[in-house]
């Protein structure tokens, strides 16, 4: 992130619901919108994004089904899920399976969505971390092993 702004990527089928959010939150992240989940697959493939936010109703397909295809392509992004529905059962299901990371009511509370991507984005960079990390320690295993069969070998 060169200007250090959170990569956001919001998706809604509801284009004041996409102005409002970009108007409230255009400059303290880097936001991106999407009427739908074509179009928000077609920024994820342009563009780096760190947090997900989508609307659970809308035309096509839900915003878990949405969730699940971008898990499987760019499991990095965490996933933040809006609904100003009872659809409880979806979303909890999803929270288990680890699809989302947390879930708001719409409408949603400035205030309240701006601390959850703040703790989301904490939760990207261990993420992160943990990933470097791991793939460090694989590099040095490879390393280990390599000089443990030369060292057999002679």
């Amino acid at each position: 992130m060169a200007d250090n702004k959170i990569n956001i990527l919001y998706v809604d089928d509801e284009e004041n619901n996409l102005l409002s959010f970009k108007a409230n939150f255009r400059f303290k992240y880097n936001v991106n919108i999407a009427l739908s989940a074509e179009d928000a697959m077609t920024i994820l493939e342009k563009k780096p994004i760190e947090i997900i936010i989508t609307d659970q109703r809308m035309p096509n397909i839900t915003g878990i089904e949405f969730l699940e295809k971008v898990l499987q392509i760019y499991p990095d992004p965490i996933r933040i899920l809006l609904t100003g529905y009872a659809d409880m059962n979806a979303v909890i299901d999803a929270v288990n399976k680890g699809k989302i990371y947390h879930y708001l009511s719409k409408p949603w509370n400035e205030e309240e969505l701006d601390l959850t991507i703040a703790r989301a984005f904490e939760v990207y960079q261990k993420n992160l971390e943990t990933k470097i990390m791991n793939e460090k320690l694989s590099l040095s295993n490879d390393q280990l092993e390599f000089l443990l069969r030369q060292r057999l070998l002679s």
